[in-house]
């Protein structure tokens, strides 16, 4: 082989070795937000992160939902060869595939059913209607085909040839229509998610789909609807947990609400089945303060066991086994932190909410970062923090053995940021956002009125950040480049890049220039 054709074979060797893809809402099934494959971003080099482009995508607003978060998927085989291609979903059962490197759309695909809304059908900022639940990329057997899972507005499966958008089998039945669905996760051959507020008349439910036989399985926690924004965590075992929103903690009576479940389907009836459950001490008081366990956890190995993180917004982290999440009584978890903020009791606009965050780094340490809105609590404090916090920060914590128990010790608390939503991990960096968005939901004059015409008006503009793992020190940011704010959406990172949606139909690109 000629030296040149060598090189040009090892080059392309190293670039699909180290090709980073970001096929699922929290990175992969176990929602741990770390990019472990990225390689472009630094410590460094992130000083240097520029705008690379911007698009206006044609999709219709839903109360104050516009674009879910963007997935990433690289090589993907298309007739005018491999591209690295970002799949982006519009609220109104849009779904866009746009060209990594230009942010030129190649495919737009948009769902039309005979499902016909009655008449005053109710729709507000919790139950928007159209596509809630950002879609799951699995690879399709061979190199560089990839399939897209979504579920459509009227509660359908689809699948799509994410090279051209065609369908790779017909629209099969999964949910009922006009629900509300959380992020897909794709585990084994089966899909998993959760539904909550009771959106279009239908119950609060887990819904399985088993890929082979076509097999759904369901299941009801009587109490408590499920909104972790990423949809479940899953575990090594096939296990899905969720966190659950308000509703008694009675699981004598099969009411599970104001804690964690854990759901397995049966290999042989695809049933979706109840394996554990976890429910905090204050469990009662939580729900009379409205202060869900609606976080999505994170799940990690940690020295021979498997953990996870989990969360609400009383603005406590709890660490848990997934062995049995609450011990023999369901009620005693490995560890929880301190508030970390909420210390006003505040249901709406402070607590934890959306996900964690989790990665190790080139020690073995383990850390895990959660985002909070509102103050600081004035009880907690880090070894390093970056002045006062008022709107909102990203926490980081270390696992440490203590007296043979293990715990969550701070290690710092960024600067403040409006709203912050869940971090992404990538490369030693940590980006995180404010999404700029006004969270109030109760009002002086009227009360409890958590309507779009009241928020929109107060929202500004989110703002991007990128900061140094270990220490939480702003490595760059993004100021004013971001015009709107969102709800109901995230970050992705894969490739030097991280992409960013926001409530005017803008989805953003910011990277490092090649």
């Amino acid at each position: 082989m000629p030296r040149f054709s060598t090189i040009l074979a090892i080059t392309q060797i190293c670039v699909v070795a180290f090709a980073a893809d970001w096929l699922t809402d929290g990175k992969n099934s176990q929602r741990t937000n770390w990019q472990e494959d990225e390689k472009t971003f630094t410590r460094v080099n992130a000083k240097d992160i520029k705008l690379l482009w911007k698009i206006k995508l044609d999709n219709e607003v839903r109360e104050m939902h516009s674009l879910l978060v963007p997935l990433v998927a690289d090589r993907v085989n298309t007739s005018s060869g491999p591209k690295q291609i970002l799949i982006e979903t519009g609220v109104s059962d849009n779904i866009f595939a746009i060209e990594a490197e230009t942010g030129k759309v190649i495919w737009k695909k948009h769902f039309t059913s005979s499902y016909t809304p009655p008449p005053n059908p109710r729709h507000d900022i919790l139950c928007p209607g159209g596509i809630t639940a950002t879609p799951v990329i699995s690879p399709a057997g061979a190199p560089g085909k990839y399939t897209l899972y979504v579920a459509s507005w009227d509660g359908s499966l689809h699948r799509l040839n994410v090279a051209d958008g065609e369908d790779v089998a017909p629209p099969t039945k999964f949910m009922p229509p006009n629900g509300k669905p959380y992020g897909l996760n794709l585990f084994n051959g089966a899909l998993y998610t959760h539904t909550s507020q009771g959106c279009g008349g239908n119950p609060n439910m887990v819904y399985t789909f088993d890929l082979a036989s076509g097999k759904v399985g369901s299941w009801g926690p009587s109490g408590g609807g499920m909104w972790g924004r990423q949809g479940p965590a899953i575990s090594s075992d096939g296990t899905m947990y969720t966190g659950t929103g308000d509703g008694n903690f009675k699981p004598e009576i099969g009411s599970y609400g104001n804690g964690i479940i854990g759901i397995k389907v049966n290999p042989q009836t695809k049933a979706a089945e109840l394996v554990d459950y976890y429910g905090p001490s204050n469990a009662a008081w939580l729900w009379k303060r409205d202060l869900d366990m609606q976080v999505t956890p994170a799940i990690f190995n940690y020295k021979g066991r498997e953990l996870m993180v989990a969360a609400g917004k009383e603005c406590r982290v709890y660490l848990l086994e997934t062995a049995a999440i609450g011990g023999d009584d369901h009620r005693t978890p490995l560890y929880r932190t301190p508030l970390i903020c909420n210390e006003d009791v505040n249901f709406a606009s402070a607590g934890i909410w959306g996900s964690l965050a989790t990665w190790q780094n080139s020690t073995g340490a383990r850390w895990v970062l959660t985002p909070f809105w509102g103050p600081q609590h004035s009880a907690i404090k880090a070894p390093v923090e970056y002045g006062e916090v008022q709107h909102g920060a990203i926490a980081a914590f270390k696992i440490e053995e203590k007296s043979g128990k293990l715990q969550l010790v701070p290690a710092w608390i960024s600067r403040d940021m409006n709203r912050a939503e869940p971090p992404v991990v990538a490369n030693g960096v940590v980006f995180a956002y404010g999404n700029g968005e006004d969270t109030e939901q109760a009002y002086p004059d009227v009360g409890l009125a958590d309507t779009a015409d009241r928020r929109i008006p107060g929202s500004t503009h989110a703002t991007l950040y990128a900061l140094d793992a270990e220490s939480g020190k702003e490595l760059w940011s993004s100021g004013n480049q971001i015009a709107s704010w969102n709800h109901w959406s995230g970050i992705s990172v894969a490739n030097g890049r991280v992409y960013i949606g926001t409530f005017d139909g803008i989805l953003y690109c910011f990277g490092i220039q090649k």
